[in-house]
Order: structure tokens, then C-alpha cells, then sequence
């Protein structure tokens, strides 16, 4: 039973991951850069829901919205502002800026809500949790002990509901952007910008627009895995996106980056070796296991799992 508890833990922390991951695959699949402020959006869609909920007449919906819709300005503000006028800049100018980005972030938030760590409110407070009764092979779910037919006798396992949240909400919105980018106009134009961006501006393709918008959907998706985050483990301080942030960037790789289904399987995958490392190793070498498996699966396949070899012609 320990075992099925960590990797349902596991889970629910590889979900969140894999929302940040996607942020950094779509960025990089379309504008080929990468976003390493990714990880500060994230603290600060922490702080808007955070703020909005401590006013006493904004409720936890609201402070989602808000939360998203801080979070897609400010991807769309800083992709026009720092990283559009380096569109044709050598790598490394790209990604200075971005670490710069990061850090004024970082010391803006520094600045106005000091460094005391704030203790974020559930967005599933006071939802009951799910108890994953096993009898035999099938494994029943309910909210209370006493509706199970078995009473205590038979194994339970407890899944908080912020869990089960970040599983679902993860698998809702993998889905949802899959049917976006691969059944809608817009969509087609990212997978066309991503191919060849002179000759998707050639075909009319607004490849500004198209990246922005592409922008505004991972600081969108960075938004809704703060709320998740946050809720899972309540402090947020001005760093709390960036190790999530290095660790879904490492799940984006690992799944092979600039696809979409590699980063959620990445992310999965990193969060379930990352809890169970914890549990049956060490919780001090957790963090470097992940890394330690990183390397060895670029070794073994350096596009990641599900990452396609390139051919350049020279």
C-alpha cells in the first residue's frame, strides 16, 4: 500500500510538472528558445491567485481567473519586450536575457512581498478526500469510510483531493491542447511556424501573433500549475517557481523537447522517480537522482523519449 501512496504522489507531482514542461516544449517547438522565466511566471501566478484570495470577496474561481489572466499578460509582455527584438540574435543573447528576465522577476517580487514565505490557500479546502478502497482486484473509490459495503476491514488508500485534481486537470488540458493544435486554424499555424517559420510568413501566417499566442498558452497553462503547485505545498516565496521550473525544463528534455505528449510523459515520469527516490533512497539525493537519469536516457537516446532526430542539410 506505501508503495501505490508514493506513486500516486508521484502522479499528482509529475502532473504539475508536466503543465510547466508543456509551456517550455511549446515555446521551444515554435520560437526555438528557451523560456527560462518560465519557472518566475509561475510564482507569479502564485502571487495574483494569493492576493486575490486574501480579499475576502474574491472567490477561489475568480482567483484562478485572475490568476491565468495576470500570467498570459505577462508571457505576451515579456515575448514583445525581451525576446521578439533577439528573434535573430545568436542563442546564447536569448538566453542571458532570459536569466535576466528571470531575476528581475524574482527581486520584483522580492521588493513588494519581502521574503517572508506566504502560506497559500487549497483550492480544494475543505473538499473531502477520496479513499481507494481494494477489495480483490477492483479497486473502489468513495469520500467516507462508512459508505464502503467492506467498512475498515479491506486496504485504503487516502488521495487528497488536491491529488486527484492535478491528475485530472493535467489530463483535461494534455487533451485539450492536443485537439487544439492539431484540429484548429491556429493551431495549424504554430505547427507551421515550427516547421519553417520564412515560409509559414510566406503562406500569410502572422509568425509575431502566432508566437505570442503561443506565449500566452504556456504562461496560461504555468498559471492553472501555480494554483496546483500552491495548493500541494502551501509556501510561496519569490523563488518558489524556480526549481520546478529547472525540474520541468529536465521533463521536457527527458520527453523529448518540442513534443507535446513527450513533456506530459516526461513530467509523469520525473515526478514518480522523484517521490520514490525519496521514499526508498534518500530525500537529500532525490534531486540528484532525477538529474543522474536525465543524463543517462540522453545518452541512450539524446532527443528524448519521444523526440524526432533532426537531419540539417550543410
Amino acid at each position: 500500500m506505501s508503495f501505490i501512496s508514493y506513486l500516486v504522489s508521484g502522479l499528482s507531482l509529475g502532473s504539475i510538472y508536466a503543465l510547466i514542461a508543456l509551456g517550455y516544449t511549446m515555446v521551444y517547438g515554435i520560437a526555438k528558445m528557451l523560456n527560462f522565466a518560465h519557472g518566475d511566471i509561475i510564482m507569479v501566478g502564485g502571487y495574483a491567485a494569493f492576493l486575490a484570495m486574501s480579499a475576502s470577496w474574491c472567490p477561489i474561481w475568480l482567483a484562478m481567473i485572475i490568476s491565468v489572466t495576470v500570467c498570459t499578460v505577462l508571457g505576451v509582455v515579456i515575448e514583445k519586450v525581451a525576446y521578439r527584438p533577439l528573434r535573430s540574435a545568436p542563442p546564447l543573447a536569448v538566453l542571458i536575457t532570459a536569466i535576466g528576465v528571470s531575476y528581475l522577476l524574482q527581486n520584483i517580487a522580492l521588493l513588494t512581498q519581502s521574503a517572508t514565505p506566504k502560506t497559500f490557500k487549497s483550492i480544494a479546502a475543505g473538499a473531502p478526500p477520496f479513499l481507494l478502497v481494494f477489495e480483490g482486484k477492483a479497486p473502489l473509490f468513495f469520500t467516507k469510510l462508512s459508505d464502503s459495503p467492506y467498512g475498515g476491514e479491506s486496504p485504503v488508500l487516502t488521495i487528497s483531493m488536491e491529488t486527484f485534481l492535478a491528475i485530472v486537470v493535467s489530463l483535461v488540458i494534455m487533451a485539450a491542447l492536443t485537439l487544439f493544435i492539431n484540429k484548429t486554424k491556429a493551431g495549424k499555424a504554430m505547427l507551421a511556424c515550427s516547421e519553417d517559420r520564412g515560409a509559414a510568413q510566406l503562406m500569410g501566417i502572422n509568425v509575431n501573433a502566432t508566437i505570442s499566442m503561443t506565449f500566452a498558452i504556456g504562461s496560461a497553462l504555468a498559471a492553472v500549475a501555480a494554483m496546483l503547485m500552491c495548493s500541494a505545498y502551501p509556501l510561496l516565496s519569490p523563488t518558489t517557481g524556480s526549481m520546478p521550473g529547472i525540474k520541468a525544463f529536465v521533463a521536457a528534455v527527458f520527453g523529448g523537447i518540442g513534443s507535446i505528449p513527450g513533456a506530459m510523459i516526461g513530467g509523469v515520469l520525473l515526478g514518480v522517480i522523484e517521490q520514490l527516490s525519496k521514499a526508498y533512497i534518500s530525500s537529500q539525493l532525490s534531486d540528484a537522482i532525477v538529474f543522474l537519469v536525465l543524463i543517462v536516457v540522453l545518452i541512450i537516446r539524446p532527443t528524448g523519449i519521444m523526440g524526432k532526430k533532426i537531419s540539417e542539410k550543410v
